[in-house]
């Protein structure tokens, strides 16, 4: 499928891991995109800009939006409020979704980024898009997470039906790239021989989903938006656990991984992909290279010569 160009686009949470790199390679593939954030700091603005993104600046839990163009063909909604108290994350994540929905209108598309953090976990059964919702992230103390990301859902499709507005909300399974990503986290831990804590129900399966394969599932995902919202997983294509991508780690780095298993943690969630699939979108990137990659671009140091 052609990738996206010649599009004014409008990318929400610019500053973020996912949205950030995103926008960036929208805008050099010749469209026009509009990254908003909050930018409290103005010093974060420079870094979105020289990537040849606008950035604008919006705030979701106030419903402020005066600066969103009118002439926007495609909103990619990634913006997230991670707030430990419900009415702020309630007001960002549900409210502010739909909001923005209302100041987009007259889009081409609306993708609307979910999460796998709304599932039930069923031990290490693939998910699909109609399982039983569940609270999966309070365990490891993420006590708003999956309840605001089921009621944005709720909202984002309520109101696609009452605009008209073709959406995909698609369920974010464990996104990562060059330079962010879950495992990030796991090699400084790593190399402080601190324990990495994963769920006593072994193996903390995921479907990690590398940036390059972010970017170019996003015309896949478009295809299916619709009225009323379509509700698509999204993910890579080979399951790795955290376990898997520790030793991986340390194969390239010599450092050895321990682990803390505990059920203060996110059980395994791995989302079944044939909705994806049939729109002919398949990864490229499998997690072993990217995981080398992420490694030798972070912490080039820390390779092994023997590895090169």
């Amino acid at each position: 499928m052609e990738q996206i160009t010649g599009k004014n686009i409008l990318v929400t949470g610019v500053t973020g891991w996912v949205a950030g790199p995103v926008a960036a390679a929208l805008a050099a593939n010749g469209n026009t995109v509009y990254g908003a954030a909050r930018f409290a700091d103005a010093a974060q603005r420079g870094p979105v800009e020289a990537t040849g993104v606008r950035a604008i600046s919006i705030d979701l839990e106030a419903q402020r939006l005066d600066e969103v163009p009118a002439d926007v063909d495609l909103v990619l909604h990634f913006a997230v409020s991670k707030a430990a108290d419900f009415e702020s994350a309630l007001a960002a994540n549900a409210e502010g979704s739909a909001a923005l929905m209302e100041a987009c209108s007259g889009a081409e598309a609306f993708l609307h980024c979910s999460s796998t953090a709304v599932y039930e976990p069923n031990d290490h059964v693939a998910l699909k898009e109609a399982d039983p919702l569940g609270d999966s992230h309070r365990a490891m103390g993420m006590t708003t997470y999956s309840i605001s990301k089921i009621a944005g859902e709720v909202l984002v499709k309520h109101t696609a039906k009452r605009l008209g507005l073709p959406t995909v909300i698609a369920r974010l399974n464990v996104p990562y790239g060059d330079q962010y990503g879950w495992m990030t986290f796991h090699l400084m831990m790593m190399e402080h021989s601190m324990a990495i804590p994963v769920h006593s129900n072994a193996p903390s399966n995921y479907t990690p989903i590398h940036n390059d394969d972010i970017v170019r599932s996003l015309p896949y995902l478009l295809s299916l938006a619709s009225v009323p919202a379509t509700i698509v997983n999204w993910g890579g294509d080979e399951i790795a656990s955290i376990e898997d991508w520790c030793e991986e780690i340390g194969r390239l780095t010599g450092l050895t991984p321990t682990f803390a298993p505990t059920e203060n943690a996110i059980a395994s969630i791995v989302p079944d992909l044939e909705k994806l699939h049939s729109t002919g979108f398949h990864s490229t990137v499998g997690w072993k290279d990217g995981i080398r990659r992420q490694v030798e671009t972070i912490r080039p140091d820390l390779i092994k010569s023997a590895t090169k």
